[in-house]
């Protein structure tokens, strides 16, 4: 493993594209500590110390610690990934993008533009309603509050954009996956807070132990379940029947239709939280006896909380895979190249047939997801976790660490370099 690491610095390519990353990825972190003009930061400390459990805590988790310090990051890459989405489900929807989701490479750079444009637009909006918030909140902000929130909008949505451009910097000539591996980098970076605050709790004697390897080996259990489960993969056999044109025979041969245990990936997980968790915001900032009733109840930990998550995040898992991947396409393309399933008839009941085998695969998924995602929740309230471990933010870093070890191991294997494992090879996400 090491040595084939150290095959990264034989080829130039590889080796610049590695650099480069790493530099976009450090000037993401000091963009992360570099405040936003106007803003008390000792009250703003303490007051996110009493929303974490709140729609700020996840934005905050996705950002790296950028929100909680008020810098010019502070939105993060989320209007991006929540632009990227949307466009994405009205593809399906939208005759005109759906023409251009098929048009090619000039196709996905219109769609690209316009994901651009829901970026601003986005984070316009977002970064409007968090500065009228803090503006709201007493001995926030120093500035005058009409001042404050169009400064703060003007700020936030520049941050982004900025991020963008990083991400997809990253992506055209760093070793790819440029939105991933800036939220990869944003979640890693708090985890050394997390090691020191254990390692305090173990020497003040508030965590024991034993306890302490108990929660190492669930780690490292867990860690191997999401790779086995993203990895994982339901090969359906695909037979391609001999044609004859002119002078050539094409077709076949045998092959294979690879439906993910996990199609829908993290994103069931965020829809789900961000959904559940944005009314018991709204309501803290509201002084309403029903209201705060509803957000003890809303409250991560909770009975009722875990359990309209799980159901969000299965619906969701459903949701998002009819919407992104549509069995009687796949069954024509099958039919117009003369492939079929073996003992399926084309057509129509090979359409079934995917879908009957699929819905089963997300039924899995989604399953697994919402055990990841509770994870969390039993760690802490059964064995006093002193750190979050698990859920969304832990699928986000396995997955990119997956795909980014498979970006790599593509460039060494194509320079005739030895991947990362003498057998086998490491399969990404998609």
């Amino acid at each position: 493993m090491i040595g084939s690491i150290g095959n990264i610095a034989k080829i130039p390519e590889l080796k610049r594209r590695v650099i480069f990353t790493l530099l976009m990825l450090l000037v993401y972190r000091i963009g992360v500590h570099i405040p936003t003009p106007g803003i008390n930061s000792a009250a703003l400390k303490d007051f996110f110390g009493r929303y974490q459990q709140t729609l700020f805590g996840v934005i905050d988790m996705f950002t790296g610690g950028a929100l909680e310090n008020f810098s010019v990051f502070s939105l993060g890459i989320m209007p991006y990934i929540s632009a990227s989405i949307i466009l994405q489900l009205l593809t399906v929807v939208v005759p005109h993008l759906e023409r251009l989701s098929k048009e090619g490479e000039a196709g996905r750079k219109k769609i690209t533009q316009y994901t651009r444009y829901g970026t601003v637009v986005l984070s316009l909006i977002q970064g409007m309603g968090i500065s009228i918030g803090l503006a709201q909140t007493e001995n926030l902000v120093y500035m005058a509050k009409p001042a404050f929130v169009i400064l703060s909008m003007i700020t936030l949505t520049a941050g982004t954009a900025f991020i963008m451009w990083l991400g997809e910097q990253i992506t055209e000539r760093g070793i790819g996956n440029g939105i991933s591996l800036i939220i990869f980098a944003g979640i890693v970076a708090r985890m050394p807070s997390a090691v020191g605050s254990t390692v305090q709790l173990v020497q003040t004697g508030d965590l024991g132990f034993l306890v302490l390897l108990l929660l190492f080996a669930i780690m490292i259990a867990v860690i191997a379940v999401i790779v086995f489960m993203e990895r994982g993969q339901r090969r359906i056999p695909v037979q391609y029947a001999k044609r004859v044109v002119g002078r050539r025979i094409y077709g076949g041969q045998s092959t294979h239709l690879p439906l993910k245990v996990n199609t829908a990936g993290v994103i069931p997980p965020i829809f789900a939280s961000s959904l559940i968790i944005f009314p018991a915001t709204i309501a803290q900032f509201l002084n309403v006896p029903i209201l705060t009733s509803i957000t003890n109840w809303l409250r991560p930990g909770t009975f009722v909380y875990e359990g309209i998550y799980v159901v969000m995040i299965i619906f969701f898992c459903y949701f998002y895979t009819a919407v992104t991947f549509n069995p009687v396409d796949v069954a024509e393309n099958m039919k117009k190249y003369g492939g079929y399933i073996p003992g399926i008839r084309p057509g129509k009941k090979t359409a079934q047939y995917i879908d009957k085998v699929l819905t089963r695969l997300t039924l899995g998924g989604a399953i697994y997801i919402s055990v990841v995602c509770v994870l969390p929740s039993i760690l802490i309230g059964r064995f006093n976790a002193p750190f979050y471990f698990g859920g969304t933010s832990l699928l986000i870093v396995v997955g990119v660490a997956l795909d980014t070890l498979t970006q790599i191991e593509t460039h060494m294997i194509q320079r005739h370099y030895e991947g990362f494992i003498r057998t086998g090879r490491i399969k990404g996400r998609r």
